[in-house]
């Protein structure tokens, strides 16, 4: 199975958990997810008042440089991890 046909397996498996994660798990999930999916962060980072749009950006930020390849891989070992 390649890379992506386990990215998309990973994603579609983290919907069936049974307990939610932790915040900060779920912003590493983010970041990753998007770091692999659209690449860079991109765009302005949003107000102050967006406190949860504040976080996902500053979690998809952190991860900037990362390839797409590597991010896929985090993104499926921090899922299995979750099981």
């Amino acid at each position: 199975m390649s890379i992506e046909q386990q990215f998309i397996a990973a994603q579609a498996k983290v919907k069936t958990l049974t307990s939610k994660p932790s915040n900060d798990v779920l912003l590493n999930l983010y970041g990753l997810y998007k770091q692999a999916a659209d690449g860079d962060v991109s765009g302005p980072k949003p107000g102050m008042f967006d406190m949860v749009g504040g976080a996902k950006y500053s979690a998809w930020k952190k991860l900037s440089g990362t390839t797409k390849e590597d991010a896929m891989k985090k993104y499926i070992e921090q899922v299995e991890a979750l099981f």
